[in-house]
């Protein structure tokens, strides 16, 4: 996952937390159960995580950059008890039903081909129990939100298409809503 200098400086400043944890993360969680074991993939710099930690019961965060994982797993995982991991979302390494709810924030965009993407939500799909929602939120496409990524891995998700997408996944019921900037997504495990 390619990152440039600005868009790193953006996901690491104080403005894009407040944001997150303000309007962005609330509204994307909006009525999602996080009370049992939650599954965060690419926490990132840990600004979502951040605001997780508190609202939901045990909290993993997989991280596909070691060096992020390390960062997190020293900050954030010590800190507020966080099991942070190394891994790929799109091969998750853990057991079939182990979470009750799935979460990605911001990310999907940063997911190398749509292929792989396809992959990550049958991975969640299969990680889920029974019950259980996968939930989050990407990036609308823009001319400011393509100036940002100039350099990055820049793979757009079309909310239009992503409920066929996540149908094929295996996952029941779902649905996508647009925001001014983002989309909010769920879907749940039968």
């Amino acid at each position: 996952m390619a990152m440039n200098a600005l868009h790193r400086r953006i996901c690491r400043s104080d403005s894009w937390a407040d944001r997150m944890h303000g309007t962005t993360l609330p509204w994307a969680v909006r009525d999602v159960d996080l009370t049992g074991e939650v599954l965060e993939i690419g926490p990132g710099y840990g600004v979502t995580t951040r605001w997780l930690a508190p609202r939901t019961g045990p909290l993993t965060a997989l991280e596909v950059d070691p060096e992020l994982a390390a960062e997190l797993r020293a900050g954030i995982g010590g800190e507020l008890g966080v099991d942070v991991r190394h891994g790929d979302g799109a091969a998750l390494p853990f057991p079939d039903g182990s979470f009750d709810a799935v979460v990605c924030f911001t990310m999907l965009h940063h997911v190398p081909t749509p292929g792989e993407q396809d992959r990550l939500f049958a991975e969640a799909a299969r990680v889920l129990r029974p019950g259980g929602t996968f939930a989050g939120i990407d990036s609308r496409m823009s001319l400011r939100f393509r100036t940002i990524h100039i350099g990055d891995t820049l793979t757009a998700v079309d909310p239009a298409t992503l409920p066929r997408r996540l149908g094929a996944a295996g996952l029941a019921r779902p649905e996508t809503e647009l925001g001014a900037r983002s989309f909010r997504f769920r879907a749940g495990r039968g």
